[in-house]
């Protein structure tokens, strides 16, 4: 398949390449130089797939019975309370 750059270097990619790394208007690309006058180019994962792949990434690391979004409202609580009694001062 061969693409012709326009003046302001930009590519159409053939439809059959775009359908089969569903890229489409968006779609974020790497591209590297791979060797002497060789380019690649590698479709980037949008943000909603970059979240869905780190999701639960560290939960390996949590003590077990470990609840760290409870921990955190407590101390936002507590933070809360500790502002509210600064501005009765």
């Amino acid at each position: 398949m061969t693409t012709t750059v326009t003046e302001s270097n930009q590519v159409s990619i053939p439809p059959d390449i775009a359908r089969e790394f569903d890229i489409h208007p968006g779609t974020r690309l790497e591209w590297a130089k791979a060797g002497e006058g060789v380019i690649t180019v590698k479709p980037l994962p949008d943000r909603g797939e970059l979240a869905r792949q780190l999701m639960g990434a560290g939960r390996h690391l949590l003590k077990p019975g470990a609840d760290p979004i409870g921990d955190l409202i407590r101390e936002r609580e507590q933070d809360d309370q500790l502002d509210q009694a600064d501005n009765r001062r």
